[in-house]
């Protein structure tokens, strides 16, 4: 516990050592209105897609060898779902390759909405504290982070914690001519006193909103930095009355308490894009007073029920929770599932879609069980050209590598690999010298069934593993999953019987367990003797 303290707060105080450094990125006159400016720093030689440039641009880091990322986590009024999930493993897998593949450190930060309209409605439902209710779901959420093997960030930070630094930084938007006080006690941003500068990830905004009437604010595009408190809501106090913050300026204010005036990576789900990312960049560059507050928005694409157009929500209810997923399928097939489509791409989830990365991640784990085997020496098989597979390993380590730096394409790193898999299986061929000089021609009958067996299950298996053609249906189809499921359940069924069936890509081999091999020697010198 003490070393885990001491390694996040070291991680904590290199990136608030790097926020009291002047950058030029922070340079308005370099980065008028909309236009993203190249940062200044080190090159990391990765492309990264920003979402603020709409392209693929250089990876610059405002420090050798360290990138500070800033993430939105959730609002912790109910159940995590597959759709959070899927971005949050995601962006762990982005995070991990940085790290261990670029050498680049990582210091990541994330928020906890704490205090939130849905979550004081759960309160109000269940007769409830909000502290009840947001403790409960931030627990639950990372546990699920754990049982998915997402790496926690350095710090976790709650609004709840951060209102005093939430307080002053509306003051200085405030002091900087960007926000606006009501009579009623509610503070606006000002969109109009940064003009052409909002509609960074939508581009123009159109003036053609029809006023409430009711409304307090001067504008219909403002948006509450603080919220005057209701009846029954908790409330903190400031110089505007008692209150409490509005959503956007939560982040803001938090990341720059842990990054300053600077960050490089800012992450999220493509829905908070607009409104909640262009209103983060809007409060954080009047707050700097800098023309380029966020360097890289990166952002991934939503996870769709097979089928469906909607993204799985809470409000549609059509999500399934993480908990459930979990009884199924373990959080590495989810992982691969992830792995086979770019982060920033949505993704259809299916029975299929789980199969065919279940299937994927299983052909890996075989073949680097079998490698192992050999060698150990306990595989026995033909000679292997090794000249032949340092060559391929070395193209194959090389091929990952730039794929990788492409934007993180994990599907071209992936069938890289899975092709330096099949060649490798090609060596493998495993002898049975060992099994035939156990049985007489008597037992030879047995080894001929399981042949003619495992031949027919490997062209059941491969009918059913053929994927859809066309663009608007990848993957495989529906209507065979029930057969992958089937020849699954045969090999699963012939384990205990002594045949250890082994998938290798859309082919299959087999051996006769050494367990069983010795008993049907017993039982034939028996048979001998009497």
């Amino acid at each position: 516990m003490w070393t885990r303290t001491k390694v996040l707060g070291g991680a904590v105080r290199a990136a608030q050592s790097a926020r009291s450094r002047p950058k030029a990125s922070c340079d308005v006159s370099r980065a008028p209105g909309k236009t993203w400016v190249t940062p200044s720093g080190f090159n990391t030689g990765l492309k990264v897609f920003n979402s603020l440039s709409k392209k693929k641009e250089p990876f610059i880091v405002a420090r050798e060898g360290v990138a500070t990322w800033y993430s939105c986590g959730p609002t912790v009024y109910d159940h995590a779902h597959l759709g959070h999930a899927c971005s949050y493993v995601r962006f762990d897998i982005l995070q991990r390759i940085l790290s261990r593949l670029f050498g680049i450190t990582v210091i990541h930060a994330m928020v906890i909405t704490d205090i939130d309209d849905k979550i004081i409605r759960r309160s109000l439902e269940e007769n409830v504290s909000t502290t009840t209710i947001a403790t409960m779901y931030e627990e639950e959420f990372k546990r699920d982070m754990l049982s998915l093997q997402v790496i926690p960030p350095a710090v976790y930070l709650r609004v709840t914690e951060n209102v005093h630094h939430i307080v002053a930084f509306i003051e200085g938007i405030i002091n900087n001519g960007h926000a606006y006080a009501t009579e009623e006690g509610d503070v606006y941003f000002d969109i109009q006193s940064i003009g052409h500068r909002y509609g960074k990830f939508v581009g123009a905004v159109e003036d053609s909103h029809v006023e409430p009437v009711k409304s307090n604010k001067r504008h219909w595009r403002d948006f509450a930095l603080w919220k005057q408190s209701k009846p029954q809501e908790p409330y903190w106090d400031s110089p505007w009355g008692r209150g409490r913050p509005g959503w956007h300026i939560e982040c803001s204010t938090i990341a720059s308490s842990v990054f300053g005036r600077q960050l490089d990576v800012h992450s999220g789900g493509i829905d908070l894009a607009f409104p909640h990312h262009e209103n983060e960049v809007a409060q954080s560059e009047a707050y700097h007073q800098c023309g380029q507050w966020a360097n890289y928005f990166l952002h991934s694409g939503h996870l769709h029920l097979k089928g469906s157009a909607e993204k799985m929500s809470k409000s549609l209810k059509n999500f399934i929770s993480i908990k459930d997923f979990l009884q199924s399928y373990s959080a590495n097939e989810f992982r691969m599932f992830c792995l086979l489509t770019r982060y920033r791409s949505a993704v259809d989830y299916s029975d299929s879609s789980m199969l065919e990365a279940r299937t994927s991640l299983r052909t890996i784990s075989t073949f680097t069980h079998d490698a192992t085997a050999y060698m150990k020496g306990q595989l026995q098989c033909s000679p292997i050209q090794e000249a032949f597979l340092w060559e391929r390993l070395a193209e194959t380590k090389a091929a990952v590598v730039k794929a990788l730096a492409d934007d993180f394409d994990t599907p071209r790193a992936i069938g890289t690999v899975m092709a330096l898999v099949y060649h490798g299986n090609c060596q493998l061929q495993p002898v049975a010298k060992v099994q035939e000089a156990a049985v007489d021609s008597s037992g030879g009958s047995l080894e001929a069934v399981v042949e003619q067996l495992t031949h027919f299950r490997s062209e059941v298996r491969a009918f059913a593993l053929t994927h859809q053609e066309g663009p608007k249906k990848p993957g495989l189809h529906p209507e065979r999953v029930s057969l992958l499921k089937a020849c699954d359940n045969l090999r699963k069924e012939l384990a205990p019987l002594g045949v250890l069936i082994k998938d290798r890509g859309p082919s299959s081999t087999w051996e006769l367990t050494q367990r069983k091999l010795s008993q049907r020697v017993q039982d034939e010198d028996q048979e001998k003797s009497s």
